[in-house]
């Protein structure tokens, strides 16, 4: 088989409502990625996950991407081949008629004598691992998805680019809601008008998650008495439709004096934002309005605090102290069951390093992004608020710019 080099790659692509991601863009990422590699012994990677697969070639179709400790990374494209010349601008693309010709394909391009292969091994699954250790064998296959995460935590002036033009339209919904909030509008009629404002302005109607089990809504609306705990780990669960889609909106009518919380994420080029917004028609209970305060006095703080070299569990200890020292301490990150984080990275996807919790200890850095949800969740409803943060040199730009007041209709 004849590699292909894809010296015809359009980096404007055909539809110029789409954005490619540039092979310079590319080059880096891979060469991060190689940096791990070498340095733990690893002869190279095969990614297979979408959301990887994505990072570090440009395109999703159906494929192995190849990336070898030194040297230029292979593309092997079972599903649809074509697409993937058109998105990828990885130079070598070659095309793979079944997983038996994997190794094969490999060798006739000069990728042999494995000793150690790296897999995504927190994602993939069982029987995949099997077979290409069946497959590989006798080289040992080690788990490769801490390098590549880590190597995703850190976001390009590029993906930042993306980031920026996700908030330009998601700022918008927020008076977009205010303006067809209604008293007994139902939690999923509302839903659907987001969603509905979100697919006319380019949403693809899909987030990613990684973890396993973890189905996520791409629009999360809750009001009132609607925060029973589900099996989503969430500070803020949902009764959702029924028990086989247990989590988020449900078919509870909106009242009047009752919190409603609106969690959100628009999605650009694949990226996303995270952001929380508490609504409300009439005027909320004290309890809630005090615990609002201190979710704004914890955001506040952990803004001054969070600089380059600050460690993320010392975030968390400082949201948990601020928390602790109000009235609502049990009913920080969740009732009657509390999170260990408050934050999460995001971008590709919704559970993306660093995690802003007490057992991590990985050092803010300029380019990590992340989301801060200090949230607090009562039987009579849940307010709080969530912003997504850059880390920069001189500390945190917030990437989600709204009012963060609680918004009364």
């Amino acid at each position: 088989m004849q590699i292909h080099i894809n010296s015809n790659y359009n980096k404007e692509g055909d539809d110029k409502t789409m954005r490619y991601t540039p092979k310079t863009e590319l080059d880096q990422r891979v060469a991060k990625l190689q940096e791990h590699l070498k340095q733990h012994d690893i002869d190279g990677a095969l990614i297979i996950q979408n959301a990887d697969l994505f990072y570090f070639s440009g395109t999703i179709q159906q494929s192995h991407l190849y990336i070898p400790a030194e040297g230029k990374p292979l593309l092997l494209v079972k599903n649809t081949y074509e697409r993937a010349l058109e998105e990828s601008a990885l130079d070598n693309i070659v095309y793979l008629n079944s997983l038996k010709e994997l190794l094969p394909t490999l060798q006739s391009h000069g990728f042999s004598g494995f000793k150690t292969l790296g897999f995504e091994l927190d994602v993939l699954p069982a029987d995949l691992y099997l077979r290409y250790k069946e497959l590989f064998k006798p080289a040992n296959i080690v788990d490769a998805s801490d390098f590549i995460r880590t190597v995703r935590m850190v976001k390009s002036d590029y993906e930042l680019e993306i980031l920026r033009d996700v908030n330009k339209v998601q700022s918008q919904i927020f008076p977009f809601i205010s303006a067809n909030l209604r008293e007994g509008t139902s939690e999923l009629k509302l839903v659907s008008m987001i969603e509905a404002f979100f697919r006319e302005k380019g949403h693809p109607g899909l987030m990613r998650v990684r973890g396993f089990n973890t189905e996520l809504h791409q629009q999360h609306v809750v009001s009132g008495s609607n925060t029973t705990p589900s099996y989503f780990w969430g500070a803020v669960g949902g009764r959702g439709v029924g028990p086989a889609y247990a989590q988020g909106a449900s078919h509870k009518l909106i009242g009047r004096d009752e919190p409603v919380l609106v969690d959100i994420g628009f999605n650009v080029d694949g990226y996303s934002l995270d952001q929380t917004r508490i609504f409300c028609i009439g005027k909320l209970s004290d309890h809630l309005t005090q615990a609002y305060q201190v979710a704004i006095k914890i955001i506040e703080q952990i803004k001054q605090m969070a600089k380059p070299g600050v460690p993320c569990g010392k975030l968390h200890e400082l949201a948990r102290q601020i928390a602790g020292a109000s009235p609502f301490a049990n009913h920080f990150t969740g009732y009657p069951n509390q999170l260990t984080f408050c934050g999460h990275g995001i971008g590709l996807e919704q559970d993306e390093l660093p995690v802003i919790g007490s057992k991590f200890k990985t050092p803010l850095e300029p380019g990590m992004v992340f989301a801060l949800e200090p949230k607090f969740t009562f039987p009579d409803g849940a307010v709080g608020i969530e912003n997504t943060y850059l880390v920069t040199q001189d500390g945190l730009e917030t990437l989600t710019v709204f009012d963060e007041e609680i918004q009364y209709v």
